[in-house]
């Protein structure tokens, strides 16, 4: 499906609708995706109409997968309530925890999930759960899938209270990582679980159409873990550019990124950020310059002296904060990526 939907993104850029300078997206509207590619403005009262949730409506399917490196491809399904599914799976409560959520038109065989998943794997012993909420992410409306947000974000805390009541996990070791929506979906979780406070969450790009910045209940915010940081590749169109967590990247400075050529609807750089993430999590090769607010690091202006902090390194909790200018290559390590 993922490959389907950038195709259709590169065909339609050509007349994907240009951006008027005079709307800035998230104030008083945003412009939001469509499955052609496109994007179309819509103002809050629209909005606010679509994301109505109507009386009665079904509950989303979310469905849990788990990976280890007993199990590093053939996944292990997990079921909230049910003891039996996490007895019987690969779970090791001896190992740290990960949830990887995906977005809009996406879906744990998305490449986002193996990506991120292969590359933890291959760092050492870890529980991945990968989060597939494909069924209501797979909608042709963007609106949709953005109204499913708080729902499945509550279903993802249900999954983290449930794994604790059983002795499987511990909230210090706990790490969910989300792409897009499914950065929005983290924050909800961070939200709604009971038993504890997630240790550190990790938003890729977190998705900008039909989120409030100045409503940080309605989503991804630096309150909803201990620590919360950002990376943001595609800020003012299909990200956020103002910062989002205790720690924000801007790769780039954090609106375009370099190898996407003509991005118009920002696909690409909204896709760089778990490309990133990925490298990052396996090489640890992104440093970064501090800078004094996030301005400076949309507009490269953070000096020439690399910070002690790596965007996404595992250490970032400890001792990152504030915003980071990152420096990226035009090209991907296509040596594993490629796996």
């Amino acid at each position: 499906m993922r490959c389907l939907v950038v195709l259709l993104f590169a065909l339609a850029a050509a007349s994907a609708i240009p951006v008027n300078e005079d709307r800035e997206s998230g104030e008083g509207g945003w412009y939001v995706p469509q499955l052609d590619g496109s994007l179309k403005w819509m103002n809050v009262e629209e909005a606010e109409a679509l994301l109505a949730v109507p009386h009665g409506r079904a509950a989303p399917k979310v469905v849990f997968y788990l990976y280890t490196n007993q199990n590093p491809t053939t996944p292990d399904v997990l079921v909230t309530g049910d003891a039996s599914s996490l007895s019987a799976s690969h779970f090791d409560k001896a190992n740290p925890t990960k949830f990887i959520i995906h977005g809009w038109q996406s879906s744990s065989d998305s490449e986002l999930n193996p990506l991120i998943r292969d590359a933890y794997l291959s760092k050492g012993d870890y529980n991945i759960i990968s989060v597939d909420w494909r069924k209501d992410a797979s909608s042709l409306n963007y609106a949709y899938s953005a109204s499913r947000v708080p729902e499945v974000g509550k279903i993802v805390a249900g999954m983290i209270d449930f794994l604790y009541q059983q002795g499987s996990i511990t909230f210090d070791r706990l790490h969910v990582i989300g792409h897009s929506l499914g950065a929005q979906i983290s924050g909800f979780a961070g939200k709604d679980v009971t038993s504890g406070r997630i240790q550190k969450i990790t938003g890729l790009d977190p998705a900008l159409p039909l989120f409030h910045y100045d409503k940080p209940a309605t989503r991804l915010n630096e309150d909803d873990a201990v620590y919360v940081e950002s990376i943001q590749t595609c800020g003012g169109r299909l990200g956020f550019l103002k910062p989002i967590g205790k720690s924000a990247f801007y790769p780039n400075g954090g609106k375009t990124q370099p190898g996407c050529g003509i991005d118009l609807t920002g696909s690409c750089a909204h896709g760089r950020s778990w490309i990133y993430y990925a490298e990052a999590v396996r090489k640890n090769d992104f440093p970064s310059m501090k800078c004094s607010d996030y301005e400076n690091a949309v507009g490269n202006k953070c000096g020439v002296t690399y910070s002690s902090v790596r965007m996404a390194a595992p250490s970032n909790y400890v001792n990152a904060f504030g915003d980071f200018y990152t420096p990226v290559n035009k090209k991907a390590l296509t040596a594993w990526v490629a796996k």
